[in-house]
C-alpha cells in the first residue's frame, strides 16, 4: 500500500511539473525604444549654445551601446515584444520601426532588413549572441518579425540583458528592448 502511495506521488509531481519545463522562456521584452545616435556633445571653450569658430572644438559623442555603433539617424519604434529561451530561440515582434529626422522622417528606407542581438554583460566583451545576420525584412510601416536562433547560444541566467535591434546593413543598432517586469 506504501508503495502504491508513493509511486502514486511520484507520478503527480512528473505531471504536475511538465508544464512548467515546457515553459523555458527566460526572458521577456515588452517594450522598445528608438536610438538617438549622439550621447553628448562638448564645446572647448564651453559655450552655450556651443558656437564653432577656430579657436573652438567640438566633440560630438556616439551612442555606442554594449560596443554597437548607433544607426547614424533617430530612430522610433512604436511597440517590440520578443521572448528569448534558455536553447537561444527567439521571437522578437517590432512595430513602428521608422526614421525619427532628416527627410526621410516618418518611413523606412527601401530594403532596411534588421537582425536581434542579445546582450547579456554590461562590460566587456558584452556576451553578444544574435539571429542571422542576413535578417528579416521592415514593412513600409515598419513592422517586423524575427523568429530564429541565437548564435553562440547565450549563458543563462543572463546577468545584464539587453536586446539590440540592428541594421544588416552596416550593423548599425535601431532600437532596443526593455526587459518585462516579469522577468
Amino acid at each position: 500500500m506504501m508503495e502504491k502511495a508513493l509511486a502514486r506521488t511520484m507520478f503527480m509531481a512528473v505531471v504536475v511539473s511538465l508544464p512548467a519545463a515546457a515553459d523555458d522562456t527566460s526572458l521577456k521584452f515588452n517594450r522598445g525604444i528608438g536610438v538617438i545616435p549622439v550621447s553628448t556633445v562638448t564645446c572647448v571653450p564651453s559655450a552655450t549654445p556651443c558656437v564653432t569658430g577656430p579657436t573652438t572644438t567640438v566633440t560630438v559623442s556616439q551612442n555606442v551601446v554594449r560596443g554597437q555603433q548607433p544607426g547614424g539617424q533617430v530612430w522610433v519604434i512604436d511597440d517590440l515584444d520578443a521572448q528569448v529561451s534558455a536553447n537561444g530561440s527567439i521571437t522578437v515582434r517590432g512595430k513602428g520601426l521608422l526614421l525619427g529626422g532628416g527627410n526621410g522622417a516618418g518611413g523606412v528606407p527601401a530594403g532596411t532588413n534588421v537582425f536581434a542581438t542579445l546582450s547579456c554583460q554590461s562590460t566587456s566583451p558584452f556576451g553578444l549572441s544574435s539571429t542571422s545576420p542576413a535578417g528579416v525584412p521592415v514593412s513600409p510601416n515598419g513592422n517586423f518579425q524575427i523568429n530564429g536562433m541565437l548564435s553562440p547560444a547565450p549563458t543563462f541566467p543572463c546577468a545584464s540583458p539587453l536586446l539590440l535591434i540592428q541594421s544588416t546593413a552596416n550593423l548599425h543598432w535601431f532600437a532596443l528592448g526593455i526587459v518585462s517586469s516579469d522577468n
